[in-house]
């Protein structure tokens, strides 16, 4: 089919008779997006069926009713405050309509006869009814009714015509893109006729529709992962061969063996390093699971090899944490380049950069500069990549001809989340801690205790324990938890004195730096922060960390900040202060990180109470999701997804057959076209 038949579909929803730029905007609120292809994949969240009729004496409160009846009387108010009611009866009985504003005087007249539906607060009332129509016209009652997911001003009705119309616009002509044998065997519908019965439905639709559909977002997603991962295969690279000299003094350096799980890391990207095609590998570690070591070995082998490797941080608090690890493992000098790297020792740093005198260097997205050039850059690690933008992953990837690529992530990264989108990489997983590290006792305080937990602060800080205490800061409300995070600041130096240090991102970077620093030399004991410490802050002698409002972060977050204390020889302890009145949901988050240390299953957990967001799409802030899938209950769709995705382009490496056709109308639709070009970087 022509392109050009689906370009209505990727029209603003303001293309859309009756959809205004304030309406559009409400829409593109609850949609997520504002086009009229973000409309048809908005589906309903439930559907309300009305299509059975009662008797006024049989009505249920709280339960929709569709009644048919005859209109008695209308008392008007007395006054603007109390509602208009409306005397009904039918064979049952009487019953009251009962209007607080907007009655519809045009629809109910004394002696009409009337269809009503709506939820009855009690028996043989019923107040503001969804629908009143002729009792002659039993057409205009909607027999079963999606209910979409709404926003503050945006009303059920305000989607009902536009969806119609949307609806409208589905070329008639739309290939399929699924096996008949897996339509049979799923009893699955095409396409459009799937959105058409959840969105105008003529029943209570079945969990096929949603399913078909949601194996469409899969199938589309899976397909651009397959052909990214063969892009990636067929990449001519270059064997690095060392000799192993660099890596033994740096592993004497370190002064600790390695563990299985980074031996066996080693030696899958030592393979991959070894191959004549260019590594791209997703490294994915637990908090302390030990990966910046793997990295360095990686690193180091680049330089056996006699060319160069860097590693980009995605802050300069962590590119000079790793850059410090460098400096004592590396057995050859390292540099760093950070905005704050300035003159003459920027200058320097370029010039061994581009003359290849220097071979590892540490840095931020200072690193993909213009002006910075890489005699032969071999071997580039990303250190957590999901907050770097492609565009910077591929910057700095071509900074070398045949650059293999590490991409590192401390957050542990659920099993869906692999296959849904890093399913172009090879992946390692690091499992366990390095020998020595602490388990962290994990508690939950209500902040109504407040008191007691500053008490308990001031008695870890008088056996001379240092102690974070996190703050949240979301960007939605900055400036007001700007004023929490110094509010608490303020509150413990009043009991605490010098002893307490503030670090939080809107700081100027140098200030904060210093403040990290006298935490870390032990010159202030208390360090009130926002999550500017969640990585790349390794303080061992840091035994308790303090979150406030823990119910407010993620549970993944979470585990990386508890993940900064147990780093030393004392006992260590995270106390999670939330809300007097959390929601039982927020307890459940709360109660199973205070239960478990494991990373992996936390991310899990987190995933499935959470949900994604668009797991394929450009965005690299968080985690963004699926739309039309659902993390918890379709994950063997996924699955099932990956494994078609591998057999099709196994048989039509170009989708140039009838069914590859198909798939390439599929991956517009989901904008996969789009995701496939841009995820070429990895």
């Amino acid at each position: 089919m022509e392109k050009e038949s689906l370009l209505p579909l990727f029209a603003p929803l303001t293309s859309l008779r009756g959809v205004g730029d304030t309406l559009a905007g409400l829409m593109k609120r609850a949609l997520g997006g504002d086009r009229v292809i973000d409309l048809l994949f908005h589906l309903p969240e439930s559907w309300i069926d009305r299509r059975e009729r009662s008797r006024l004496a049989e009505m249920i409160p709280g339960k929709v009713t569709t009644v048919e009846v005859e209109v008695m009387r209308i008392d008007a108010p007395a006054t603007k405050r109390q509602p208009t009611r409306v005397v009904v009866r039918d064979a049952s009985g009487f019953g009251e309509l009962v209007f607080f504003h907007r009655f519809p005087a045009g629809k109910l007249t004394v002696g009409a006869t009337v269809l009503v539906s709506g939820t009855p607060s009690e028996r043989g009332k019923m107040p503001h009814p969804d629908h009143i129509v002729p009792a002659g016209r039993p057409a205009l009652l909607p027999g079963v009714e999606p209910v979409w997911g709404l926003t503050a001003g945006l009303f059920q009705w305000h989607l009902r015509r536009p969806m119609s119309e949307a609806l409208g616009l589905l070329p008639g002509d739309l290939p399929e893109w699924h096996e008949a044998a897996l339509l049979k065997r799923e009893k699955w519908v095409g396409f459009g006729e799937a959105l058409r019965a959840l969105h105008v439905p003529e029943a209570i639709p079945g969990p096929a529709f949603r399913r078909r559909l949601a194996y469409d977002e899969l199938l589309a997603g899976q397909v651009a992962l397959a052909l990214v991962r063969r892009r990636v295969r067929e990449r001519p690279g270059r064997a690095l061969v060392g000799d192993g000299v660099l890596r033994a003094e740096a592993l004497a350096r370190f002064g600790h063996a390695l563990t299985p799980a980074q031996a066996a890391a080693i030696a899958e990207i030592d393979g991959d390093l070894g191959a004549p095609r260019r590594m791209l590998r997703l490294l994915q570690g637990d908090v302390g699971s030990g990966k910046t070591l793997v990295a360095i070995f990686a690193m180091l082998r680049a330089v056996e090899a006699g060319a160069q490797a860097a590693i980009m941080a995605p802050t300069e608090i962590l590119a000079r944490q790793l850059h410090r690890q460098l400096e004592r493992i590396a057995p050859v000098p390292a540099a760093l380049l950070t905005g704050s790297v300035t003159g003459k020792a920027r200058a320097a740093t370029l010039a061994g950069l581009a003359d290849g005198s220097i071979k590892l260097v540490a840095g931020t997205h200072a690193l993909v500069q213009e002006k910075v050039a890489f005699a032969d850059l071999a071997v580039t690690v990303i250190d957590e990549q999901h907050r770097f933008g492609v565009d910077q992953r591929l910057l700095l990837q071509g900074k070398g001809g045949a650059t293999d690529v590490l991409v590192m992530t401390a957050t542990p990264i659920p099993r869906t989340l692999l296959l849904a989108r890093w399913g172009e990489m090879q992946v390692t997983k690091l499992a366990g801690k390095p020998a020595g590290r602490k388990p962290i006792g994990t508690t939950l305080h209500s902040l109504a205790g407040l008191a007691d937990i500053e008490d308990a602060v001031a008695r870890q800080i008088g056996r001379g324990a240092r102690v974070y205490w996190v703050c949240p800061l979301v960007e939605e409300s900055e400036v007001m938890d700007l004023a929490n995070v110094e509010a608490r600041y303020a509150a413990l130096k009043q009991r605490f004195g010098d002893a307490v240090g503030l670090a939080h991102g809107r700081m100027d970077s140098a200030v904060r730096e210093a403040a990290l620093a006298d935490f870390a030399a032990g010159r202030t004991r208390l360090l009130v922060a926002t999550t500017v410490i969640e990585v790349g802050v390794d303080v061992p002698e840091a035994s308790v960390m303090v979150i406030e409002q823990a119910e407010r972060f993620g549970l993944a977050q979470l585990h990386q900040l508890r993940g900064r204390v147990g780093r030393g020889s004392d006992a260590s302890f995270c106390l999670l202060l939330h809300d007097p009145d959390m929601h039982p949901t927020a307890r459940k988050r709360l109660e199973l990180l205070r239960k478990t240390e494991d990373g992996f299953r936390i991310a899990d957990e987190d995933f499935r109470i959470r949900g994604g967001g668009d797991l394929l799409g450009t965005r690299q802030s968080g985690m963004p999701g699926w739309r039309l899938a659902d993390p918890e209950t379709d994950e063997g769709l996924l699955h099932m997804a990956a494994r078609d995705a591998e057999v099709l382009l196994h048989r039509d490496a170009r989708l140039e057959s009838a069914r590859g056709r198909a798939v390439r109308v599929l991956m517009q639709l989901f904008d996969q076209l789009t995701a496939f070009r841009t995820l070429r970087s990895g």
